[in-house]
């Protein structure tokens, strides 16, 4: 059973359309725009701080996103993919981005636009990711550029999917 709740008198707010598997977790200051989907066993936890989510959003299979208290909210732009079992806490993740699988991106980071975080990769606290690029690694850091053919073929497929994925179980 999904747990959707108020925090300190703050409820969720999720879009019509959106896909919230059921039991999936999301409460507190939490608000989720159109066409987003929460997958299995994935936790929103605006219990400290907002988390504020665009458009075109997928937060897969195990994933968290969370933040910190009286320091950092958490902010994800529109198309963005956060994979399976990643963690985003306190970050600022903005549009057509994907966070591989199993990824952690902690306080205080910024991930630019038509950026890959790789699978596995932890972006340590602080940490800025140039627009265009792929990082990878623990820590982190910039592996490459992407072109053209990998940002429509991989960040923009991926969020197209899974808008698909989620009609259907509508």
């Amino acid at each position: 059973m999904k747990i959707i709740k108020e925090v300190n008198g703050v409820y969720p707010s999720i879009a019509n359309d959106c896909f919230i598997a059921e039991n999936a977790t999301i409460v507190g200051n939490v608000t989720i725009g159109t066409e987003c989907s929460v997958w299995f066993n994935a936790v929103i936890r605006g219990d400290v701080n907002s988390i504020t989510i665009g458009n075109k959003v997928n937060i897969q299979d195990g994933a968290i996103i969370h933040c910190t208290y009286q320091k950092h909210a958490t902010i994800i732009g529109n198309n963005v993919s956060i994979g399976h079992n990643a963690i985003v806490h306190g970050c600022v993740i903005n549009d057509n981005v994907l966070i591989g699988m199993g990824a952690i991106v902690m306080d205080n980071c910024v991930i630019n636009s038509n950026s890959i975080i790789a699978a596995g990769s932890v972006v340590t606290q602080n940490t800025i990711v140039e627009s265009g690029c792929i990082y990878a690694g623990i820590p982190a850091k910039k592996v490459k550029n992407i072109d053209e053919s990998e940002f429509s073929g991989e960040i923009e497929r991926i969020a197209q999917n899974y808008v698909m994925y989620s009609s259907w179980y509508k």
